[in-house]
């Protein structure tokens, strides 16, 4: 399951999104998009949760949770098919 997370803190990085996402379940990936020039964080990202049942329980249990002083957004990216 590919998951979309929002209203990141821009300090958040790549391992503490894997580690919020972990208390769910295995997380197979965690990146935090980051402007090309400056490095600094742009505020979102992207986890890749091999298991649906665990992304579910993470989506239903972070989204508009307060994570590093922000209520985070957090929905599954679904396909255009």
């Amino acid at each position: 399951m590919n998951i979309n997370v929002g209203n990141m803190s821009f300090s958040t990085s790549d391992e503490e999104l894997r580690e919020l996402f972990s208390r769910f379940g295995t997380v197979a990936s965690a990146t935090v998009v980051t402007n090309n020039e400056t490095n600094q964080s742009r505020g979102f990202g992207f986890v890749e949760m091999p298991d649906d049942n665990e992304g579910n329980k993470a989506i239903r249990s972070l989204n508009g949770k307060a994570f590093a002083g922000r209520k985070l957004r957090v929905n599954e990216i679904r396909s255009a098919e």
